[in-house]
């Protein structure tokens, strides 16, 4: 099959950007759109073109690296999956495909399909994590955690930071992000003991960064490769709740 992409090319963010169209070669319905792109780019090298940036680490839908948007969709039309888990056979020969970067504010476009997520970094070096000393692992039933607790929890911590939330929300938000990573250790034992600070730094490192407000359309969990629920921002909201009332730490 043989595809036509529509790719945003950019040098970097203060030079002017645009679509180049490119017609690709013969390729095989069950490569993955990374590896149609590596084809492409192959091409290019040869004819001594730049090559199209983009991101890539993993190829296995768990580092979110991949993270691209595919004809106005992140990640590509497919639910519950990353960009790399999504297949060429998802398309139709001759299909004309549009390949855009991440577009937020938060995120600075770095090359062509590079965007910088640095913003998520700060909200996690903001509170996503236990600092309390808990000294040497402790036997695995020597903290007994309600199974729904440990399910949702599990379910939270599946976030993998890729920002597909951010891309798909028409406010740049970064509600399900925040939600999920504040969630997911206020309802284990050992994060419970610093929610309240983690809960208003987390937040706090959010607007600071520029995201948008949420407005609850539902669009974030659509696009979510690991399909994170919108229940958890409606527990970020009761936690960031509960720690403006008790007051700093």
């Amino acid at each position: 099959m043989r595809v036509r992409l529509k790719v945003w090319r950019q040098k970097h963010a203060h030079r002017p950007g645009g679509f180049h169209t490119y017609e690709t070669p013969e390729l095989n319905p069950n490569m993955s759109f990374l590896e149609m792109l590596d084809v492409v780019n192959e091409e290019l090298t040869q004819r001594g073109e730049e090559p199209i940036a983009f991101d890539h680490d993993c190829r296995e839908g768990i580092c979110g690296t991949c993270s691209l948007v595919i004809n106005g969709k992140p990640h590509g039309p497919h639910r519950g999956v990353a960009t790399c888990q999504t297949y060429l056979r998802s398309f139709r020969d001759g299909d004309e495909i549009v390949v855009e970067p991440f577009r937020a504010k938060a995120f600075p476009l770095i090359k062509d399909l590079i965007v910088s997520r640095k913003a998520f970094d700060h909200i996690i070096q903001a509170g996503g994590f236990v600092s309390v000393r808990t000294g040497s692992a402790p036997d695995a039933n020597a903290l007994p955690i309600p199974k729904p607790d440990a399910d949702r929890a599990m379910d939270a911590a599946q976030c993998i930071g890729c920002g597909a939330c951010v891309a798909a929300c028409k406010n740049a938000s970064a509600m399900l992000f925040v939600a999920a990573k504040v969630s997911h250790l206020a309802l284990l034992p050992q994060g419970k003991v610093e929610r309240e600070r983690r809960a208003r730094a987390m937040v706090q490192a959010m607007e600071a960064a520029g995201f948008g407000g949420c407005s609850v359309t539902g669009s974030c969990e659509a696009v979510c490769p690991k399909e994170i629920s919108l229940e958890f921002i409606a527990r970020l909201n009761r936690e960031y709740g509960r720690a403006l009332l008790k007051g700093p730490n």
